[in-house]
């Protein structure tokens, strides 16, 4: 039980920080939704789409394969790192270079001739992501989740106060004093920019201060081992692309699929995708788990419990996914104020997605059995099989359902991944996962989500049966549970 409190601590910290992170992030919604119309957030959402994709690419699976070859050293950061790390400051230079040389034609290629500056902007904060995230990679392995959340913390922090600056006080600034120098430097023709920048800035300052843990390339490339992390990590690249196929391609097929003209198409996409930030709840947690629990499979692998270990760590895993879906799925009536009126015809759409994401934690889970056994090849063909099965969905079910088609192609997704993969973990990596609990939380809470909506009908405050029955759910968890301090490991 031990270990299962140090990774729910470490869980802890980069969750607390990641929520409280994210949850000033949140506040940037309702400023988006109400001085930004849907079709000006759908041109974000879009750019931020194909964001995704080359956040995959310029990674290229370096972080996974530091973890993999990682020796740790009280010398410093040793040679899986400094390796890792030099690729990736090496494939995100070239990148750069190309973004800047060809920034007109992408930017006419993304519908937004009259800005390529949005592209160079854009394409400078995918790189000084990626090359953050080795150096986060490097905090993660040695345990600093403090410094870890602090500065991710400072990154939002930034990202809110400009955003803030730049989108509500300096337009009014410039019309109260239009003579002084602050009103001649605010370009209203940059819109949606300001995003960009204010991104742009916190990104730059994140750089920065993890300057420190960017000494290992003063260690040099080694050959050999680049040679054994390039074999894992190719299939780690059609992982993560196949992943933000199934997470973002939605955003981006929206608006060619939907049978409306091209103002109602980006419309309905930024609808779409202020409403997918309402699932926020659920992917800040599986993200914390993630931050703590990769690191922690790949140190635990070879201890005698470690199988028993991971099966617990799944069941209380679908305990905690199981009541944030409840948490906002009972108090969306709440919930929606995060979002302008305009943007609150999408709500239907959440419940959904906080099931498929829920999935997608599942998923996290399982796919220790082809990590742990360098078959990342195999783990590749389940994300492919996703991938293929998001891009039949979407292209079937959008010009049917609209948005609500994508939702649904993205639980239909995840929750056949997490199928495929439990069968073949039981081949090549088994783990006695309690399959009739895990499954029984979940169906106990979408039972309690619909008995909800009966309720709630026959109320004038429908937070008293939202608050009485996510009290119930705690109460049968307690009870089959028998209280998680008292479980140990099989």
């Amino acid at each position: 039980m031990g270990i299962i409190k140090k990774l729910a601590s470490q869980t802890a910290i980069y969750g607390l920080s990641g929520i409280f992170g994210r949850f000033l992030n949140y506040l940037l919604v309702p400023l988006y939704t109400r001085f930004f119309s849907p079709a000006e957030y759908g041109v974000v959402s879009e750019f931020y789409a194909y964001a995704g994709f080359f956040s995959v690419l310029l990674l290229f699976g370096f972080e996974t394969g530091y973890f993999r070859f990682r020796t740790p050293s009280a010398q410093g950061p040793d040679k899986a790192y400094a390796t890792a790390l030099w690729c990736v400051v090496a494939v995100n230079g070239l990148f750069f270079a190309a973004v800047v040389g060809f920034n007109h034609v992408l930017a006419d290629i993304l519908n937004q001739p009259g800005h390529p500056e949005y592209v160079v902007w854009l394409g400078l904060i995918l790189v000084l992501d990626a090359i953050a995230a080795i150096a986060f990679a490097r905090l993660r392995a040695e345990n600093r989740a403090a410094r870890f959340a602090a500065i991710k913390i400072a990154e939002i922090l930034v990202t809110i106060l400009l955003s803030v600056f730049f989108i509500v006080y300096w337009p009014k600034l410039s019309r109260l004093y239009p003579d002084s120098w602050l009103a001649g430097l605010y370009q209203p023709a940059i819109g949606i920019g300001y995003i960009f920048i204010a991104n742009l800035i916190a990104s730059t300052g994140k750089f920065l201060l993890l300057i420190p843990q960017l000494a290992g390339l003063t260690l040099g490339l080694d050959k050999a081992l680049l040679a054994k992390m390039l074999v894992y990590v190719a299939p780690m690249v059609v992982i993560g692309c196949a992943g933000m196929v199934n997470e973002m391609l939605d955003r981006i097929l929206l608006r060619h699929l939907l049978p409306y003209d091209a103002e109602t198409n980006l419309v309905q996409l930024g609808i779409y995708s202020a409403c997918y930030k309402l699932s926020i709840l659920m992917s800040l947690f599986i993200q914390a788990f993630r931050y703590a629990a990769e690191p922690f499979f790949f140190a635990y692998a070879n201890k005698n419990d470690a199988r028993p270990v991971y099966a617990k760590i799944l069941t209380y895993f679908v305990i905690f996914c199981v009541a944030i879906f409840l948490l906002v799925s009972l108090f969306l009536d709440f919930f929606q104020y995060f979002l302008g009126p305009e943007f609150r015809a999408g709500l239907s759409v959440v419940p959904i997605l906080l099931l498929a994401n829920l999935c997608l934690g599942v998923y996290v889970n399982l796919s220790v059995w082809y990590k742990l056994t360098d078959r990342t090849l195999l783990g590749a063909v389940v994300s492919v099989f996703g991938a293929l099965l998001t891009v039949v969905l979407n292209i079937w079910w959008i010009p049917l359902y609209g948005y609500v088609g994508s939702a649904w192609a993205t639980l239909a997704c995840y929750g056949s991944m997490v199928l495929v993969s439990y069968g073949l973990g039981q081949v090549y990596y088994p783990v006695a996962y309690d399959v009739k609990r895990v499954l029984g939380y979940i169906a106990f809470g979408i039972g309690v989500y619909f008995y909800y909506g009966y309720l709630a009908a026959f109320y004038q405050r429908p937070w008293l049966p939202a608050a009485a029955l996510l009290l119930v759910y705690g109460l049968v968890v307690v009870l089959f549970e028998g209280g998680l301090r008292r479980i140990k490991p099989s």
